[in-house]
Order: C-alpha cells, then sequence, then structure tokens
C-alpha cells in the first residue's frame, strides 16, 4: 500500500515504447556482460602488444571482477542518492568514456587503471538494469520481462570469445573496447528519451564511509597480493607479506566495523541465515571455479595448440548454446522443483565436464574441446537461477535488495580471486611438471639418445635443433598436464561444495521470480 510520502510508481510502458526500452535496457546489460568474457581470448595478444606477460595480461580480468565487487554494494545507496534512471544512464556513458581509456592505453598500467574505473562504473548497471525492466512491465509479465534479462545476460558469454576473438585477429584488441562506444551511447539515449520522466524520487543519506574505505582498503590489498605474488615469490618477498598483513588487518577491522555499524555498507548479518550462507558460499566457490577456467582455457589453446585467437574465441563460444535454450525452460520448471535438486544437478553436470577436459591430449582435435563447452551449457543454464532464489528465500522483501547486492559482490569477487589462483596454480603444476618430465632428458636414457637422433633423422636437423624442439614439445606436455591438474581439481570441488546446497531449507516455488535480482 502506499503512503503520501512514496508516490506510486509509473504505469507499465505498452507498444513500441517498450520493445525500445527492453532493447536499449539489455543492449546495456549485454555491453557489460560482453566485457568480463569479451578480453579473455585477447589477453595473449594484449600483452605481447604491450610487451608484458600473459601472467600480468590477466590482470586486466581480475582488476575489473574486484572493482566490480566493490561498486555492487554501493548501487542501493547511489539509487536512493541520485535516482534509479540518471544513475543508469551516468552508469553507461562512464562506462563509454572507459571504454575509450582502455582502448587508447598505450602501457599495461593505463590500461589497468581504466579497467578499474569500468569495473566500478559497471557496478550499477546489472541490478538497476534488473529494476528497470521490471518496472517496465506489468507485475504479471514479470517472469517475461526476467526471461528476457536473463537471455540477455546469457548471450554475452557466447558472443564475447567469439566476437573478442574475430576482432583481435581482424582488426586489434582496442577494438574490443572501442565496439562499447556506439552500443553505450544508443543504450544512454534511449533510456533517457523514454525512462526520463519515471524517475524515483532521490534524498541525501547518509554513507557508511568507514565501511566503504575499509572494504576497497582489504579488496584492493588481497587482489594485488594474488595477482604479484607468484612474480615476487610469494611470502619470500617483503611487499607481498605486507600486503598480506594489511589486507588482514583490514578485513577483521572491515568485519568489526559492519557488524556493529547502525547503517552498514554491506549487512553482514545476512550470513546469519542458513539459506543465505550456504547459497551464497556455493554461488562463490562455483563462479570462481567456472570463471576461472573459462580465462586459461583459451590462453592454453593459443598458447600451446597454435590456435588464433578467433578459433579460440569460437571453441568456447558454444558454452552458451544451451544456456539460452534452456532459459525459458528454467522459468517454467523452477516453481515446480526444488531448487536444491537443480544446483545439485548443475554442480554434478559441470563436475563431469571439468573431468572429461582433464583427460585432454596435445594432440587433441577441435571437435573434442567443444564438445565440453557445447554440454557445459546444461548446468550453466541450471547454476544461477536456483542458487539465487536458495539465497532469496526467506528473506523479508526489504532485505532482498541487500542480500541480492552482498550475493552478488561475493560471487563476483570470487571470481577475481580465484582466477588469480588458478592462474598462479597451472603455472605452478606446469613448472613441477616440466621438472619431472626434464629428469628423463639425459644422456644416460638410452630412450631420450634415441629420440633426438630419430628428431635429427626425420627433421634433417642439427643436434641443436633437435633439442630446441625436443624443449618446445617438453613445454607443451608439461603445460598440458598442469591444466589436466587443474580441470581435475575442478571437477572435486563441485562434487564437494554439493553438500553447501543442502544445508539450506527448500527454497518455496516464489522466489524464483526473485531471483532475477541476483543475476549472472
Amino acid at each position: 500500500m502506499s503512503t503520501p510520502t512514496s508516490p506510486l510508481p509509473p504505469p507499465p510502458l505498452t507498444g513500441g515504447k517498450l520493445v525500445l526500452a527492453t532493447l536499449a535496457v539489455a543492449l546495456a546489460t549485454f555491453m557489460n556482460v560482453l566485457d568480463s568474457s569479451i578480453a579473455n581470448v585477447a589477453i595473449p595478444t594484449i600483452s605481447g602488444n604491450l610487451g608484458v606477460s600473459v601472467d600480468e595480461g590477466t590482470w586486466v580480468i581480475t582488476l575489473f571482477a574486484a572493482a566490480n565487487a566493490i561498486a555492487i554494494p554501493l548501487t542501493g545507496w547511489l539509487t536512493q542518492r541520485v535516482g534509479q534512471i540518471k544513475l543508469f544512464v551516468w552508469s553507461i556513458l562512464l562506462f563509454v568514456f572507459s571504454s575509450w581509456l582502455c582502448g587508447v592505453a598505450p602501457t599495461l598500467p593505463i590500461l589497468l587503471a581504466a579497467r578499474v574505473l569500468q569495473g566500478l562504473v559497471a557496478g550499477p548497471l546489472i541490478p538497476l538494469s534488473q529494476a528497470i525492466l521490471l518496472g517496465s512491465y506489468p507485475k504479471s509479465k514479470s517472469s517475461t520481462a526476467l526471461a528476457l534479462w536473463a537471455m540477455t545476460a546469457t548471450v554475452g558469454p557466447i558472443a564475447g570469445p567469439a566476437l573478442g576473438g574475430w576482432i583481435t585477429d581482424s582488426y586489434s584488441w582496442s577494438w574490443i573496447f572501442y565496439i562499447n562506444i556506439p552500443v553505450g551511447i544508443f543504450a544512454a539515449g534511449v533510456t533517457w528519451a523514454i525512462y526520463r520522466t519515471r524517475e524515483t524520487p532521490s534524498r541525501k543519506l547518509a554513507i557508511d564511509k568507514v565501511g566503504l574505505l575499509s572494504l576497497i582498503a582489504w579488496v584492493a590489498s588481497l587482489q594485488i597480493m594474488l595477482d604479484k605474488g607468484k612474480d615476487l615469490d610469494w611470502f619470500n618477498s617483503p611487499v607481498i607479506c605486507a600486503l598480506g598483513i594489511f589486507a588482514l588487518i583490514s578485513f577483521a577491522f572491515f568485519l568489526i566495523w559492519e557488524l556493529t555499524e547502525a547503517h552498514p555498507i554491506i549487512d553482514l548479518r545476512l550470513f546469519a541465515g542458513r539459506n543465505f550462507l550456504g547459497g551464497t558460499i556455493a554461488i562463490s566457490v562455483a563462479y570462481a571455479v567456472f570463471f576461472s577456467n573459462l580465462v586459461i582455457l583459451p590462453q592454453w589453446m593459443q598458447a600451446y595448440l597454435g590456435y588464433r585467437s578467433v578459433d579460440a574465441g569460437l571453441v568456447t563460444a558454444p558454452l552458451g548454446i544451451f544456456a539460452v535454450i534452456l532459459a525459458p525452460v528454467m522459468g517454467k520448471i523452477m516453481p515446480k522443483s526444488d531448487a536444491r535438486v537443480l544446483a545439485t544437478l548443475a554442480f554434478l553436470g559441470f563436475a563431469g565436464v571439468f573431468f572429461m577436459r582433464s583427460l585432454y591430449t596435445t594432440t587433441i582435435d577441435t571437435w573434442t574441446l567443444v564438445i565440453p563447452t557445447l554440454l557445459q551449457g546444461i548446468p550453466t543454464a541450471l547454476f544461477f537461477v536456483p542458487l539465487t532464489a536458495i539465497i532469496l528465500s526467506g528473506l523479508p522483501p526489504e532485505k532482498i535488495p541487500a542480500a541480492a547486492g552482498l550475493s552478488n559482490f561475493a560471487r563476483v569477487f570470487a571470481g577475481a580471486v580465484g582466477t588469480s589462483l588458478v592462474t598462479t596454480g597451472w603455472n605452478d603444476r606446469t613448472i613441477l611438471h616440466h621438472a619431472r618430465l626434464i629428469d628423463q632428458a639425459s644422456v644416460n636414457n638410452p630412450t631420450f639418445v634415441d629420440a633426438i637422433n630419430g628428431l635429427q633423422t626425420t627433421l634433417g636437423a642439427s643436434p641443436q635443433k633437435a633439442l630446441a624442439f625436443f624443449e618446445a614439445s617438453l613445454n607443451t606436455q608439461a603445460a598440458m598436464l598442469g591444466i589436466n591438474d587443474i580441470f581435475w581439481l575442478s571437477s572435486v570441488i563441485f562434487i564437494l561444495i554439493i553438500p553447501l546446497i543442502w544445508v539450506t531449507k527448500p527454497a518455496k516455488g516464489g522466489s524464483a521470480a526473485a531471483a532475477g535480482a541476483g543475476g549472472h
């Protein structure tokens, strides 16, 4: 029921205006989601062009995700302070500006600074796009609005790698960022033209400045520690030790402050709920494994299998096919199903896919690479909505925005941390396998001597060239064994986190509708 101080919401949009508005809001979502995956296949090219290692190039992904995670909890406060429509349009325009900065960046530090800005301004786009779409449709059509939103958010991961690979190979990596400019300007212009008369009321609210600063302190220091750790030899470096201690102290301070603050920036008391705790940990760990593997798979294909950026993108693109096909089906079966069963099936599906990948060899053909990626679309479709329904179930309506924001923060930040850990883990396992394999390369080993002699005969090469060819083959084999270890561990992790789902109580069917607040 409305009160004199809360005006009635504007009526739903109709006809052509609704179609155009849906397209504009969806494009803003698409642009954001696309940017989280489009850079994956371009990392080797970006690294080469800027004269840095691929590991350092991966910071382009991890720092964007970490900055994005920090901005998400601010969305509620900013919406009330600025107004929903103004904030959404400004976020799009700043995203366009930061995309341009990314494109023109001449060095890695400037590119990383632009990506941090891009991640920060992207924070409000996902939750606001859902809220704006839901307000544009009649209540009876809310499931349609969420299905349209989910399809847009799912198309991004399909289009991202393929589009990123094609642009990188055909033009320049800068254009993976420049394409946001016309899309963003169109989305911002149409959104402002249609929605400016439907602005939400704004009011001055105090912000938990201490909570925000301590959040930035521990997230930034932890992320930098994880990204720089391998280069600086981890805790043998005083810089890494200092970052680790600072992250720990600022995190402890953040916990104490937020639990005692009357209006915290992040409501940690939500973790007292069994469903929120179990669901958020499950979705965060699962997303960390899921996202980090999406980052290293195209890197492995390009560095060791000789795939071009566009080919690596096309191999990873089928991930979204089943995800898009099954999105409308999920809307129908969710209200009639136990969300815990669906989430369990998703985790079992992911475990199966990663186990298939752990059997890869250096002579793998493209079709064998594509099949697990295609099948991965099925658990991807079963993944987000049921877990978000579990997380939000049983919460009063006024707690849902804060809960959706906090679970999104945990998931996105887990993706950044997971990518750093997996990249380091793959490197460490590759070094270990290389050391084991090189142990066999001795003049006292007749098999090794025969192999070198055979290479000299086959290639018509000198002993030095035969040894160089052998070393290249050994590096490829070591990297493959290393990534197989990562795939196998990923499979095990998905099995191990299934009990977290069953710690929760059954999610009521009605909460599925609220699941849209969680997003991708």
